[in-house]
């Protein structure tokens, strides 16, 4: 167990891509430098106590013990017990820079940087892809079936496209590193399970064929370098025609920026954060002062030109 402070930061993510439905994530940075993302330290304590601080902490439950950081910590310790570990207690503190609700993965970021933090404190008892199918496991508390693309992206960074085939959760795909991802979150909340309950039972087959070809198309295209080919298949076939009715202004929103050179545009996870793929600075700029001039709801709401973070979670030490 470590005998100091260890902290671990877990940025903000892209579910879906708008291309793959479940199966693709994209890691954030803005480009100012700001923290997108939320961080999770640990320290020795004689026993378990959550602080939090942060802009959107007072969102969260009143009572600790419902935060999904307690959760994470409960979890983590249980999962410990049962590969034969016995570690003492520790205090956590949550620093909430992300909003419920939003569709830049906040919960996933808020397990992955509490699992994370975990395993670094108490001297790596999990390997990445132990650890990573725990954080998938958490996520699916919230939203009711586990699935990893908001936690795989969160913590290995990047574009992920998620395999769970054998031992292998998810794959790294190369990336196009002078694109421009503009997020902007419109102030007002999405949950994950209204978000699907909105989505029908079932899809035609047509549908169903367009999302492979897409997905299947936009993965060869990142490996071959092709970018006109890649924003070419950034479409959502799948969700965005029934989400889109849960975001105000969006069709108002997507005209502009793919009239205005524009890669693509589409929802980020569940919503209502949008997100705009430019080519240059300057689309970007002009994307983001629409966007905040025509989808921001209120004072909670921001926007963000970012790079993909190809580093995911980070973990810093120090000594107490």
């Amino acid at each position: 167990m470590t005998q100091g402070q260890v902290s671990a930061f877990a940025p903000a993510s892209i579910g879906n891509v708008s291309v793959g439905f479940d199966l693709l994530g994209a890691a954030l940075a803005p480009i100012d430098g700001s923290r997108l993302g939320d961080e999770v330290s640990a320290q020795p304590a004689a026993a378990f106590n959550l602080t939090i601080s942060g802009r959107f902490a007072d969102r969260l439950p009143g009572v600790a013990s419902n935060n999904i950081v307690a959760k994470a910590y409960d979890y983590f310790h249980q999962r410990a017990v049962d590969a034969g570990h016995g570690f003492a207690p520790c205090a956590l503190h949550l620093h909430k820079n992300l909003p419920i609700g939003s569709g830049l993965g906040s919960s996933a970021s808020s397990i992955v940087a509490a699992l994370a933090a975990l395993n670094s404190f108490y001297g790596e008892p999990f390997s990445q892809n132990e650890l990573l199918q725990m954080m998938g496991a958490l996520e699916g508390q919230i939203s009711g079936s586990v699935h990893y693309d908001n936690v795989a992206p969160a913590y290995l960074g990047g574009l992920t496209l998620m395999v769970e085939y054998g031992q292998t959760i998810a794959s790294q795909l190369p990336v196009f590193a002078d694109w421009y991802w503009v997020v902007c979150y419109s102030g007002i909340s999405v949950s994950t399970s209204a978000a699907r309950q909105i989505l029908p039972a079932e899809f035609p087959m047509k549908t169903l064929l367009a999302f492979g070809r897409q997905l299947s198309v936009f993965v060869d295209a990142c490996h071959r370098g092709d970018e006109n080919l890649a924003a070419a298949m950034l479409s959502d076939v799948v969700a965005e025609p029934y989400r889109k009715s849960l975001l105000p202004h969006f069709d108002q929103c997507r005209d502009y920026i793919m009239a205005n050179n524009g890669l693509a545009f589409g929802i980020s996870g569940s919503g209502p954060t949008v997100f705009a793929v430019a080519k240059s600075l300057a689309d970007a700029e002009a994307f983001q002062r629409y966007l905040q001039q025509y989808y921001l709801q209120n004072d909670d709401g921001f926007c963000h030109i970012c790079k993909l973070d190809p580093a995911g979670t980070r973990i810093s030490k120090e000594t107490l």
